[in-house]
Parts: structure tokens; C-alpha cells; sequence
């Protein structure tokens, strides 16, 4: 097949539509219908004269179609995450399953059900070269850590393996290595071969092999990849995002990790029921801990594999839930059991291929969990027995629940903004052309107003956030002193019991606490106080329609925005030095002599390590955070500008032209309107 030609094919291996995904998903479809309907209501309110009403209408008729949930996958390597997205978005081997566990490739799989055959199928985008140079340059988060303990021996060899993935990455690519940092690829196709040539690590080959036989090509360098699936049987967008493993070599992946769950507002954690929650997993367990228990959800992949599955999972769900109570993670998460092999069968309908040991696991946990009254087929039994629709099911839940009711909220204020708007508009036209009085208003005098309304507001917000973000950087600062006083007392008390020959640890878990306590106070304070300062400017915003124009008070209907969620802490989960033990703290503490020796050096240590984390939550998380309270302030108050110097204009334009106007009017477009703003107090009701 030439070039041009596989720019126009589709993706290969689509099992046939059964329906399973459909049903798997059918909590999302009220939240669905609800968005159709708010999409009609602001396109009816799009129907109303003026080029500021289209506009806004146009705004947010573009944020409903661009709504895309996201749902963030983490877990061990092999515990059949891969397959398990495959079956979430009903394509089996779509994603390879058997992909290097060295490779940090976070994809992005955009699930839409109306697909447009024109969009962009698969991009893939490269580290840049500050991430690459603080690779290679200081060996990563590990070498960093290993710097800092005086581990030599343990930086020479992170050295040397980043000598050789330099040499293997140059050989792939040649001189393309250098001028491929920062860059993007884009595709109007996927395919397997594509997707392997970018996330799996393949043989070492040269610059002028044919690139069908390049598996891995630029796997070493490949960052994100993003592929855009049609899937009809999903009720609404949804975006499922692959991540790798927390615990490669470099500690690449484990930032990776963290900067997608903080851009996801749901997270699944898929574990292996071989090996549930093991120590290799404190990485895993660090990060959750850091995002509301309604947030996570656990996945218990590959029971397939058990022995006897009905006993173990009870097992294995006390052990998962005993642990992470013991190191203070979402202790009342939700766990659900199943197979990710199992539902690929069953989307596949090739059930001879499950295997005796499968099937006999299959068969024992259908015994104990099928409703003999429940009708269905095999392939939807296996489907059900998978686990697939229960974590569908409770995906769909926390997104209508979590997400997606607080973006319906955000438009549906914003929808009744701008019907309120509307309504305003058409009183003061029907009163003028009634022949009651109503006094001109000077589109500069509303301008006036507004401006003062916005430097009030805006002032008093940026004040206050000002202030909490100074508190934040107090309450760090002194949880990090705390930490340090409660440790070194620790130490010098270990030292004086058993002097230089033992080695001492200590539990870094009582810092994160209490950074994420400083974190969690900051954000329930900023969360309270852009609450109350949105409805003092929705207030006087409300007190402008009435004052300036003779509103009736009850008959302005204004509502404050929502105000943004803040992202979680997740950079808690961060490994810092106290985590690694080992032989690393082994050859800190060695090199140290004399009780005084070992105070400074720790705390200057520990200062060093947490360094980071103080200056991610102001500078990642809670700046960002205010940044975007004010532009959503910024952005109502703009808004509610261009409504009222258009309403300002109709309180002076010519008598004459206003009867015309409203003579024109097209009387299909004015039922538009009406039933929208029907259909709007039906849904606000």
C-alpha cells in the first residue's frame, strides 16, 4: 500500500459492535441527553438578535461539543492495564499489551461517538531537551537522589545505563535525535504498526531500515500519545488515558504519572491479583492518598488467573484494604474484581480460546455471582462476570457525579446569564414600544459602572488569594521545620541508644501529611472566599440591571459562576529520599561521623528533597489555581458587560428603527427562542 493510501485507511482489528460497550456505559446516557438538551436550549438563545448573544451562544455551544471527561489509568507493570484500556473502549489489541516496561509513553485514547472523518487520528509528541538534559545530565530524579545520599557507586551505575539508552537512541534515529526534541508527529490513520513504532520498545536498528520493520523507532523519545477513536456505542465523549508504571529507573514515568492524574479529575488504579498492593507499589499508594477517596477507583485485574477467585478476591479485598488504611490512603475507595482477558474474549466471541485454568475460574465466580433470572447470552455473561460494565458503570457514576455534574452546572448558569440577559432586553424594547417612559441610558455610563464593578471585584479577589498563597508558603515552610524538629530529635535520640554502628529510618509519611494538610487549608479557604466574592459581583452586576434601567427585581435573574475545582496535591506522591532506604540511605549514613555531623547533613538533606515539593504546590498548583479563579471572574464580568451596553442600546435607539426591528422579527426564530427559554426554566426547575 503506498503513502497515500494508508493516509485514508482506518485502523485494523475493530471487533464487531455487540452492543457490551453500549450497556457498559449506560449510566453516562441521562448525562448525555441532558447535554443535547442544554445544546438546544443555548442554540434556541443563539436565535435572538444581536452579535453578542451569538457569540456567547456560539462559546458554549463549542464547550458542550468539547466536553471530554477524563479518566486516568495507573497501576503495576503487568497487571494487564493495557489490555484492560483495550477493553474499556471495546478494541481489543488496539493498544500493545507487551510494551517495554521501560517505555514512558502516556496515551490518550478520545472516545468520540460522533467523529468527524476529517480529524487528526493519532499524535505523538517528544520530550523536549530540559527534560532530556536533566536526564542525562544529572541522571533524572534517581541520580539526584543518589548525588545527594553520596551513593556513588549507585550514580555510576544510573550513568552508565543512560549511556547506553543514549547509544540505542541514537542508532534508532541518527542525527534526527537531537532535532526531534520538543516536536509532534501527526497522522490522518493509526495502526498497529504505527503505534509500535512509537511506544514499543523494538530490536536496535539503523538509520535506512524500511520503516514497516521499525518497531520502537522513536519509543525512547516518545512522551504522549494521543489517538482519536470513533466509538458509536458510547453515549458521550470520554477520553481513557494509559499511563506507565511509577517505578522505572529514572523516575521519568513517576512525574509523568503525577501530571496526568493532575489533569484528570478521576483515576483508576489496576492491580494484579497475584500481587495486590505489594512494597513495590508504596509509589502507587503515595500518589492516591493525595486525591479524594470518590475520585479512585480500584481495579483487581486478571482473576482469571486464580485458583479459586470467589475465596481469594475476599482476601485479597481485606489485605487491599488493610493497607492502604495502614499508609493512610483512600481508605473507602471503591474495588471491584474482574478480567480484563475475560472481557476481551467476550467482545471478540472467541470463547474456545479462554484456556481450561480461565475457564474453570470463570466458571466457579459465575456460580457465585450470575442472577440465574438475568437473561443474556454468553458473550454478555462473560462480559458481566469481566468486571468491565461494574467499572464502567462506576466510572460513569463519578463523572455524572463529579466532573460532568460541575461542568452542566457551569453552563447551565451561564445559559441562564445570558437568557436573563435576553429577557432584559426584550422588557425594555416591549416597554418603549408600549409607550411607557423609559429613561435612555448612555452606553459609557454602563462601561463605567461595569469597569468599577470589575476593579472592586477583581481587587478583592486578587488581594485575598494573594494573602492565601503567602499563608500556603507559612504553613509549608513551618510543616517542613516541624517535620525536621520531630526527625532530628528521632535521630539524636537513635544515636545516644545506639550509637553510629546502626543504621536509623525514618517515615517521611507524617511530612506529606502535614503538607497536604497546608495544601488542603489553602484550598477550602480559596474555594470559600471566590465564592462569596463571585456573588458579591453577581450581586451588584444584578443591582446595575435594576438600578440603571428600571428593572422590576424579581425579573433579574443572575447567577455567580462556579468557581473552579482545584487540582489535587499529587506531587506528594513524589519519591523523596526517606523512601529509597536501602542501600542508598545505608551509604548516607556511613559516610557521616559525630552526632552534630549527622543533624546538619539531614537537615539539609531533607530541606533539599522537599524543596521541590514546596515550590510545585505554589508555583503548579495553587498560583495556577488563582490564575484561573480570576480569569473565570474576568471572564462573567465580560460577559455580562457586553449584555448590558446591549441593553444600554436599547433603551436609546430610534423609536422608529426598534418598531421596525421588532416588526421584522422572524416569528419561527421567536418560537426558537421562547421554547429555549421554556426548556431552560424546565431544566433550572
Amino acid at each position: 500500500m503506498n503513502a497515500e493510501a494508508r493516509l485514508a485507511a482506518p485502523a485494523d482489528g475493530r471487533p464487531p459492535q455487540t452492543g457490551l460497550l453500549r450497556s457498559a456505559y449506560a449510566g453516562l446516557g441521562d448525562f448525555a441527553a441532558r447535554m443535547s438538551r442544554l445544546e438546544a436550549v443555548v442554540d434556541g438563545l443563539g436565535t435572538a438578535d444581536g452579535e453578542t448573544t451569538h457569540l456567547a451562544a456560539r462559546k458554549l455551544k463549542r464547550q458542550i461539543r468539547e466536553f471530554e471527561p477524563t479518566v486516568t489509568m495507573i497501576g503495576q507493570v503487568k497487571a494487564g492495564k493495557t489490555t484492560l484500556v483495550n477493553a474499556m473502549i471495546g478494541w481489543p489489541d488496539l493498544l500493545p499489551a507487551d510494551i517495554n516496561p521501560w517505555t514512558s509513553v502516556v496515551t490518550s485514547l478520545h472516545l468520540d461517538p460522533a467523529a468527524r472523518s476529517a480529524a487528526t487520528k493519532a499524535k505523538f509528541r517528544f520530550f523536549d531537551e530540559e527534560e532530556w538534559g536533566r536526564l542525562l545530565n544529572r541522571g533524572g530524579r534517581i541520580g539526584e537522589l543518589a548525588s545527594r545520599a553520596g551513593a556513588h557507586k549507585e550514580l555510576e551505575k544510573v550513568r552508565a545505563q543512560l549511556e547506553a539508552m543514549r547509544a540505542k537512541s541514537r542508532q534508532r534515529l541518527g542525527q534526527k535525535f537531537e532535532l526531534l526534541m520538543g516536536q509532534e508527529h501527526e497522522y490522518g490513520f493509526f495502526d498497529e504498526e504505527l503505534i509500535q513504532r512509537y511506544v514499543c520498545l523494538g530490536d536496535d536498528l539503523g538509520d535506512d531500515a524500511a520503516p514497516e520493520t521499525q518497531q520502537g523507532r522513536f519509543a525512547d523519545i516518545t512522551k504522549s500519545a494521543d489517538l482519536y477513536l470513533g466509538q458509536s456505542e458510547l453515549p458521550h465523549r470520554l477520553c481513557i488515558r494509559d499511563t506507565p508504571g511509577v517505578n522505572d529507573t529514572f523516575m521519568i514515568r513517576e512525574q509523568i504519572t503525577v501530571n496526568a492524574i493532575r489533569e484528570s479529575r478521576l483515576c483508576v488504579v489496576v492491580l494484579s491479583a497475584h500481587q495486590t498492593l505489594s512494597t513495590v507499589d508504596m509509589a502507587l499508594i503515595r500518589l492516591i492518598s493525595n486525591i479524594r477517596s470518590r475520585e479512585v477507583i480500584i481495579f483487581v485485574n486478571r482473576i482469571d488467573e486464580l485458583g479459586a477467585p470467589v475465596r481469594e478476591a475476599e482476601e485479597i479485598r481485606q489485605s487491599i484494604v488493610a493497607t492502604l488504611k495502614a499508609l493512610n490512603g483512600p481508605e473507602d475507595a471503591q474495588i471491584i474484581f474482574g478480567s480484563a482477558y475475560w472481557a476481551s474474549h467476550a467482545l471478540s466471541g472467541q470463547f474456545d480460546k479462554l484456556g481450561v485454568a480461565s475457564g474453570k475460574a470463570l466458571v466457579e465466580w459465575a456460580e457465585h455471582h450470575v442472577d440465574a433470572a438475568a437473561p443474556g447470552s454468553v458473550a454478555e455473561t462473560i462480559w458481566r462476570m469481566s468486571g468491565i460494565p461494574a467499572l464502567c458503570d462506576a466510572i460513569s457514576e463519578r463523572i455524572v457525579a463529579g466532573e460532568g455534574g460541575e461542568f452542566e452546572e457551569r453552563i447551565l448558569r451561564a445559559a441562564g446569564n445570558l437568557a436573563n440577559g435576553l429577557a432584559a432586553q426584550r422588557e425594555v424594547a416591549a416597554r418603549r414600544i408600549g409607550g411607557a417612559e423609559v429613561k435612555p441610558v448612555a452606553r459609557a455610563d454602563v462601561g463605567r459602572e461595569i469597569d468599577a464593578i470589575a476593579a472592586r471585584t477583581s481587587h478583592r479577589l486578587e488581594t485575598k488569594l494573594a494573602a492565601l498563597v503567602t499563608d500556603l508558603d507559612q504553613r509549608l515552610a513551618g510543616s517542613r521545620q516541624s517535620f525536621l524538629g520531630r526527625a532530628t530529635a528521632s535521630l539524636i535520640k537513635h544515636l545516644e541508644l545506639y550509637g553510629e554502628s546502626e543504621v536509623w529510618s525514618y517515615d517521611p509519611t507524617g511530612l506529606r501529611l502535614l503538607l497536604r494538610s497546608g495544601y488542603r487549608v489553602f484550598t477550602t479557604k480559596a474555594v470559600k472566599a471566590s465564592e462569596e466574592i463571585y456573588a458579591a459581583a453577581a450581586a451588584e452586576i444584578r443591582d446595575l440591571y435594576v438600578g440603571a434601567f428600571g428593572l422590576d427585581e424579581g425579573s433579574v435573574d443572575l447567577t455567580a459562576p462556579v468557581v473552579p475545582k482545584p487540582p489535587p496535591p499529587v506531587i506528594l506522591g513524589s519519591t523523596i529520599a526517606l523512601d529509597v532506604k536501602g542501600n542508598w540511605w545505608t551509604s548516607w549514613w556511613r559516610r557521616r561521623r559525630g552526632y552534630q555531623a549527622f543533624a546538619e547533613e539531614f537537615s539539609r538533606l531533607i530541606e533539599a528533597e522537599t524543596e521541590p515539593f514546596l515550590a510545585s504546590l505554589r508555583a503548579e498548583h495553587a498560583v495556577p489555581y488563582a490564575t484561573a479563579v480570576k480569569l473565570a471572574l474576568n471572564d462573567f464580568i465580560e460577559g455580562q458587560r457586553a449584555q448590558l451596553l446591549d441593553l444600554a442600546d436599547q433603551t436609546d435607539i430610534e423609536i422608529g428603527r426598534l418598531k421596525d426591528r421588532a416588526g421584522q422579527a422572524d416569528t419561527q426564530r421567536d418560537e426558537r427562542l421562547q421554547a429555549a427559554m421554556a426548556l431552560l426554566s424546565e431544566y433550572r426547575a
